[in-house]
């Protein structure tokens, strides 16, 4: 269809959009603007039919276009991401040393401790050593007290020796071989305590005479013990010793009369006389009370 007025190549591209797709019918004529020499060629409305068209076929190739996009870019990334980076071999030797110097650090700080440790331990021990001193009991060494001095029967005890009193007669040589026999000797008296002592053990008499260890038989008026020692002192009675007829030992005198001391009580008498006498056993430590028979 054409128009009056209207050029012929107009007319044809309409008539071949028409015919090619059979999608535009309606035609909207357009009033005429005017008396001009050449009219306004009618306006066709073109309107879109529901059927495949020109959109469509864009709307494919687009999304194809979209999806090749979309996996190169996948494509890429993967293979930038499994190539190693430039510089890795250089990173990792840098990571290796740190990692080496991190280890010696912590070699030698291990060390370090360990030489720490050893001497707090050190001075532990000696501090626990000087608190076991400190601790320590004393220890006092105190020597055992000696046993009790025991006496044998009818001996008495005074200090540390004991004393017998005889019931028989001798001459003075066999009552000092007497007392040898019982472990002793004839009385030895250096003190008043002691003379007093044995003359309170005396009975009383007319005339009671008892021999104790004294003699100068080897040189006149020179007196000795039966140890060898000198007599220094002694309990004469007033006038004694005299040697009035070779009067060589000596004896201890008690009678009846009540004026008569212990401490003024010695005679001298010859050596052959017979007398009752007194032993003394000196009882040391360890020392046995057994008298012998």
């Amino acid at each position: 269809m054409s128009t009056t007025g209207s050029p012929p190549v107009f007319e044809g591209m309409y008539s071949k959009l028409i015919d090619n797709e059979g999608t535009y019918d309606e035609f909207i004529q357009r009033p005429d603007v005017g008396h001009g020499a050449h009219p306004v060629p009618p306006v066709r409305l073109m309107t879109r039919s529901s059927g495949p068209g020109p959109y469509r076929l864009a709307t494919i190739c687009l999304a194809t276009l979209c999806a090749v996009l979309v996996i190169s870019i996948i494509g890429v990334t993967a293979h930038y991401k499994n190539k190693p980076q430039g510089g890795g071999e250089a990173t990792s030797e840098i990571q290796k040393q740190i990692q080496d110097v991190n280890v010696s650090t912590l070699i030698a700080t291990i060390t370090k401790l360990q030489q720490e440790k050893n001497l707090l331990q050190k001075e532990r021990d000696e501090l626990l050593a000087k608190l076991a001193a400190t601790n320590a009991p004393e220890v006092i060494t105190t020597k055992a007290a000696p046993a009790p001095i025991t006496c044998p029967v009818d001996w008495h005890l005074f200090n540390n020796s004991c004393y017998f009193i005889s019931r028989t007669t001798r001459d003075w040589p066999e009552s000092q071989s007497y007392c040898q026999s019982q472990g002793g000797h004839l009385a030895i008296i250096h003190t008043a305590e002691e003379q007093t002592f044995l003359w309170d053990l005396l009975p009383r008499g007319h005339w009671n005479a008892f021999w104790f260890g004294i003699t100068d038989e080897h040189t006149e008026d020179h007196w000795k013990w039966v140890d060898g020692t000198t007599l220094v002192g002694g309990f004469w009675e007033d006038g004694e010793p005299n040697n009035h007829i070779d009067e060589d030992c000596g004896y201890i005198v008690k009678t009846r009369v009540l004026t008569r001391v212990a401490i003024r009580s010695w005679y001298d008498a010859p050596c052959s006389m017979y007398c009752r006498f007194i032993c003394e056993k000196e009882m040391g430590d360890g020392a046995s009370t057994a008298i012998p028979h």
